[in-house]
């Protein structure tokens, strides 16, 4: 075996750290922003080295610190995290293995320049597979629920080699760069005994247990020890500092550390060691003093991507007439009932559990009703009819989170419905309680980026601006945001924000920047004299927006010629469905028919269908007026029985009015049949 020479290594050193001399920390210090906030820690509060510090049990397979009561006994593994007491952008962090409290200087100077100390106790595992795989959920939880940095620098002492270097092999893409003391390279030398180091017996049989070797000679077999198989890491530069003493006879350099740098160097990895000779040598050398821990402080931050700048996210923000009224509402009555109403983005969690949980923290002692009145497909259309069912029905609400710029556009909604839709949610919720306060957001989506990229304003974001402004709602444009922090490298929308349905990572981009507008609109505190609001209704834009708005069952007497009411209505051809549109009563007719007759009052009427692959095409008309034709196949129906909102007339004279429905006998060429199947009419008074 090849070994490095004590020139060799002062070469290394000489090479890789003249160039630090001009590369002082107060510089990094003097050029500090504050970064985005994250999630409110979890677990118990102490204070080490003078930083707050949060010791909890962590659950990997469920990726969250376990509820009251649940213990690392139950299979969570105990875990902390120290913060520091102003973030660096982009929120950097270290990743301890194995003895967090030992050498130590070096991580009391990265928390003063910003950086995150984070650890997991899987201290018996000795980089086994197992706690491999638990360092992954560990990794995600703290980058999707906490948003620290995507890559992380990895420190490991000693037996925390193991776990560094097989963790980092598997995920090299997620490294900045590695610092190690003393590192174990390689089992077989400690704690398996053969080389010259002194290694351990009751490790060695612990590890053989761990990793699920039968025998000594299928442990030595084993080709995948930190050493092995360097060629991904290399390949992706990631740097890497050891640090040495030359006379640890525990770890041996030259069955550990001299092997591994040898390896990693000749694939083009950069590498550095620095040997300490200085000092007390204890415990056959293998403890020895950090001579310049400045010098792994440097090493980390030097190999830490960070933003230029981190975006302030008020410039995102509308807070017009505010949210006064239901902090009032919160504080002095202790009860509140807040609603989130939209689409897919709405109804999947994420940023809505963690709003509910801001409330709840920010407001302890007030007692909450959640409504989740999220329906995927659904934009500013279905919400205005189905407001009074799935949002009102059991009272006036008093915060309202509201979305719909997606689906609205995806949906191909004209500008006028939009308008007309999102002016009746507001008309009908003001209606309900005057003192409403309600949040906006348009959320994003590739094709609002590259309209933002074209230096244009989306229509859909236009249109629903336009009714807040009427109204004086707060706003929070995330789709501009997310797009200008994409652009300013805070992340991709590839690798982290991932799709217009968002990871866990954009589910919290959303999440910060609501919480910066409630910290915001709540900033100030409610007085004694402070009263609720009522908020005037202003003229209407359009007179005929959808602020009466009202579904109206399917019922039995409704059938007509060709049409059957079926109560429990449920698909034969094994496609998707969606809830409330499947095992629910239902108009259906499934060829050309006869007329369907339905009586209504209101200037606007519509009606709810689930558009499956055999969705025909319909003929419909308003009391005497002239026959027109609907084709009730949507892009996405080859496939699911899509609920879908028709608003086939509006503009009526208010009073009464009849509709005709039939089916035609014509249809849509991607179709399979003419059915159509009415799960609700809808109108408006």
């Amino acid at each position: 075996m090849k070994r490095y020479t004590l020139a060799l290594i002062i070469s290394l050193v000489i090479s890789c750290f003249i160039s630090y001399a001009d590369d002082c920390l107060p510089d990094r210090q003097a050029g500090k922003q504050l970064s985005m906030p994250t999630v409110d820690w979890e677990g118990a509060k102490s204070q080490w080295k003078g930083f707050d510090r949060y010791d909890f049990v962590f659950f990997p397979e469920e990726q969250k610190v376990g509820l009251p009561g649940r213990s690392a006994d139950g299979g969570g593994l105990s875990a902390r995290i120290v913060v520091p007491k102003v973030a660096l952008p982009g929120n950097p962090w270290v990743w301890r293995a194995r003895f967090p409290d030992w050498h130590t200087e070096m991580d009391s100077i990265l928390l003063s320049e910003g950086f995150y100390i984070a650890y997991i106790n899987t201290n018996n595992q000795y980089g086994s597979p197992a706690a491999v795989d638990s360092w992954n959920h560990f990794y995600e939880y703290l980058v999707n629920q906490h948003q620290l940095s995507r890559k992380v620098a990895l420190e490991g002492v000693s037996r925390g080699g193991l776990f560094i270097y097989n963790w980092a092999k598997q995920n090299p893409e997620k490294v900045s760069c590695i610092y190690a003391e003393a590192p174990v390279c390689d089992f077989k030398s400690w704690p398996g005994r053969f080389g010259k180091g002194q290694g351990s017996a009751a490790d060695w049989e612990r590890l053989k247990q761990e990793y699920g070797f039968a025998s000594d000679e299928e442990a030595l077999n084993y080709a995948n020890n930190p050493l092995d198989n360097l060629e991904q890491l290399a390949l992706a530069k990631v740097p890497v500092m050891h640090m040495i003493g030359l006379k640890d006879e525990v770890v041996p350099p030259e069955e550990n550390t001299f092997l591994l740098i040898d390896q990693y160097v000749k694939l083009g990895g950069p590498a550095t060691i620095i040997p300490c000779t200085r000092g007390e040598q204890k415990l056959f050398g293998h403890h020895f003093p950090i001579e310049t821990p400045e010098l792994g402080a440097q090493f980390i931050l030097q190999h830490t991507e960070l933003p230029a700048k981190v975006l302030d996210a008020t410039q995102y923000h509308r807070l017009r007439s505010g949210l006064k009224n239901c902090q009032i509402k919160f504080e002095r009555e202790k009860k509140g009932r807040v609603a989130f109403l939209g689409g897919s983005i709405t109804y999947n969690g994420g940023w809505r559990d963690s709003i509910c949980n801001y409330l709840q923290t920010r407001f302890p002692d007030t007692d909450f009703e959640f409504i989740a009145a999220g329906i995927p497909s659904m934009g500013t259309t279905p919400a205005a009819f189905r407001l009074e069912r799935d949002v009102l029905a059991n009272g006036p609400v008093d915060l309202l989170f509201e979305e719909a710029a997606v689906n609205d556009a995806s949906n191909g909604r004209s500008d006028e419905e939009q308008v007309r839709a999102m002016e009746g949610i507001v008309r009908h919720l003001r209606k309900s309680n005057p003192a409403i306060n309600l949040v906006m957001m348009h959320f994003v989506d590739p094709d609002k980026m590259e309209t933002y990229r074209q230096g244009e304003v989306p229509k859909v974001i236009e249109n629903h601006e336009k009714v807040a402004a009427h109204y004086g709602i707060a706003t929070i444009n995330l789709a501009k945001e997310v797009t200008d922090r994409i652009d300013a490298s805070e992340f991709s929308w590839e690798k982290d924000f991932k799709n217009l349905h968002p990871s866990p990572f954009g589910q919290q981009v959303y999440y910060r920047s609501m919480k910066q507008l409630l910290d915001r609109a709540w900033s100030g505190f409610v007085a004694e004299d402070d009263k609720l609001t009522s908020y005037s209704m202003p003229d209407p834009i359009d007179s005929d927006n959808y602020g009466n708005g009202k579904l109206v069952a399917v019922e039995k007497k409704h059938e007509g010629k060709g049409w059957l009411f079926v109560p429990n209505w449920k698909p034969k051809d094994n496609k998707g469905t969606r809830a409330n549109y499947v095992n629910v009563p239902m108009l259906v007719c499934e060829k050309p028919s006869g007329i369907l007759k339905w009586n209504f009052e209101g200037n606007t009427v519509g009606i709810a269908v689930a558009a499956g692959p055999d969705a025909g095409t319909i003929e419909y008309r308003i009391d005497g007026g002239s026959w027109q034709q609907l084709d009730l196949f949507t892009r996405w129906s080859a496939h699911l029985h899509l609920p879908w909102y028709y608003t086939l007339a509006t503009g009526l004279d208010d009073g009464k009015h009849v509709l005709r429905i039939r089916v035609s006998a014509e249809k849509n060429k991607q179709s399979t049949g003419n059915a159509c199947r009415i799960r609700y009419f809808y109108c408006s008074d």
